[in-house]
């Protein structure tokens, strides 16, 4: 069954609509466990995503993008209200740190590594959302650059401008930390 049938049968039989959610689920969450850093709110976004979803299907028209299309633009949506109702700083829990030692790196290059890594999610917190999207797309998701424009809504040439212009200020921006 094609991904449109499968669509148009959602929107009268739930049990078609779970098959989408199997279908979709874990990429959903992955994509917004990117962009809030919190697994429970990530799962309670991801939940309101697909109840949204459910809810609206009915006046989901096929354009000729993905289905994961229409999903990624309600995480989107989701997720930027999350973050403008919320003034959330991203902390590393102490067991994680602590988990982490245990292996071979010793305690200060952890250290080191943690504070790239925290400089490099401050410089990703302080783009866009799109910006944001594009590179969880491109990095976590491994989209292509037409896989990402059909979900952005914009070309191929557009999405290759866009991350060439994200780069950079990416760089810019570590740069002037010291990294």
């Amino acid at each position: 069954m094609s991904e449109q049938e499968l669509i148009e049968r959602a929107k009268k039989d739930p049990v078609a609509f779970g098959l989408l959610y199997e279908r979709y689920v874990d990429r959903i969450y992955q994509y917004i466990f990117y962009r809030t850093g919190n697994r429970q709110d990530a799962e309670d976004l991801t939940a309101r995503t697909f109840f949204r979803a459910l809810d609206k299907i009915d006046g989901y028209t096929y354009r000729g993008v993905p289905f994961s299309a229409w999903l990624y633009r309600i995480a989107h949506n989701l997720v930027a209200n999350w973050h403008r109702d919320r003034r959330h700083r991203h902390l590393i829990p102490l067991d994680e740190l602590v988990l982490k030692t245990t292996g071979r790196r010793a305690p200060e290059r952890l250290v080191e590594k943690n504070e790239g890594d925290h400089a490099l999610r401050q410089a990703i917190s302080h783009l866009s959302g799109d910006r944001q999207q594009l590179l969880i797309l491109k990095f976590a998701e491994g989209m292509s650059n037409a896989e990402i424009g059909k979900v952005m809504g914009r070309s191929e040439g557009a999405i290759k401008s866009l991350y060439h212009r994200t780069l950079v200020a990416l760089r810019k921006d570590l740069e002037s930390r010291g990294f």
